[in-house]
């Protein structure tokens, strides 16, 4: 049974990709696969299984010798189980940076292409034949996937190819794009049930700058006063993260979908100064909103300086 997994804290993505794919290989190339999230899926992913009907994947830790895996929506080890690189990697389909440092035993397909979302690149992997014969659910993972990855074609990250492939899935599932973006950012809104710890850590990536190893977080919502009202206890939280993580810091952006803008809580000054370096930004209390910015891969990441 191959398995097919994604990155650590799972988005959307990163859940509805490895559902995908797993039915592909299973149902179209005839190759029994099982998909597979190295964690709690967040909320609109939760939202996304509920949706559809699809039951959640199981949540593993690790992957032994001898193991098929297919790596989608990331190629970072650190990403990725502790012992991938004892596992038999037979394939990664992946939309970011190319990280380096997976060992595979054999050559192997590796997808990495310059879209807003893995799910884009599995529909065209898949060709006509089998997204015409792929079941309602299959496809809404794929359009709630790329409306989620391009923030419904706010994110600088959109192509058209990613406009087209979703406007396409949602004619043919007969759902209007704006409603149903709405619905699914209302539900990645509600963050009510969730503590400050679990926030931080709900979509996040490991990074290092000028040797220190931060955890970047960013918080996607269409209510960023919700989260705003929790700044001071998110702050609180950041150390026991950091610690618990191995980090030295926590980066939180959240993430104004309406307003196309995010706000950086800035806990120390080492915050205030990757702020100011990284953005320009003018730091005078404990958040910065930079105007414009909505994507950790395009314009965060590449940003970070000290």
């Amino acid at each position: 049974m191959i398995k097919v997994f994604g990155h650590k804290a799972p988005d959307t993505d990163s859940t509805g990709s490895p559902i995908i794919w797993a039915w592909y290989l299973t149902e179209m190339r005839k190759t029994p696969a099982k998909a597979l999230l190295q964690g709690e899926p967040n909320t609109e992913a939760a939202w996304m299984l509920t949706k559809w009907g699809i039951a959640k994947p199981e949540i593993f830790t690790d992957v032994s010798a001898g193991d098929q895996c297919v790596i989608v929506d990331t190629n970072n080890p650190a990403e990725l189980p502790a012992s991938i690189n004892e596992a038999d990697v037979i394939e990664i389909i992946d939309h970011h940076l190319l990280a380096g440092g997976i060992k595979t035993r054999l050559p192997i397909n590796i997808t990495i292409r310059p879209l807003a979302c893995t799910a884009t690149i599995m529909h065209d992997l898949m060709g006509d034949e089998a997204v015409a014969r792929a079941p309602r659910e299959i496809k809404g993972a794929m359009l709630t996937c790329i409306l989620s990855d391009t923030l419904e074609f706010r994110s600088p990250t959109t192509t058209p190819h990613d406009r087209f492939v979703a406007e396409k899935l949602a004619a043919d599932l007969g759902l209007s794009v704006s409603e149903y973006a709405a619905e699914m950012f209302a539900a990645k809104s509600d963050v009510s049930a969730f503590a400050d710890d679990a926030l931080l850590r709900m979509d996040s990536k490991e990074y290092e700058l000028g040797g220190k190893q931060l955890r970047v977080s960013v918080l996607e919502t269409t209510a960023p006063q919700v989260l705003l009202d929790r700044k001071a206890a998110l702050m609180a939280a950041m150390p026991a993260v950091a610690k618990a993580d191995g980090a030295d810091e926590v980066l939180l952006f959240i993430v104004d979908i309406l307003n196309e803008e995010a706000t950086l809580l800035i806990p120390n000054d080492f915050v205030k100064q990757v702020a100011e370096k990284s953005f320009g930004a003018t730091v005078s209390g404990d958040s910065v909103v930079l105007p414009g910015i909505m994507s950790r891969k395009k314009q965060i990441i590449p940003a970070l300086s000290i």
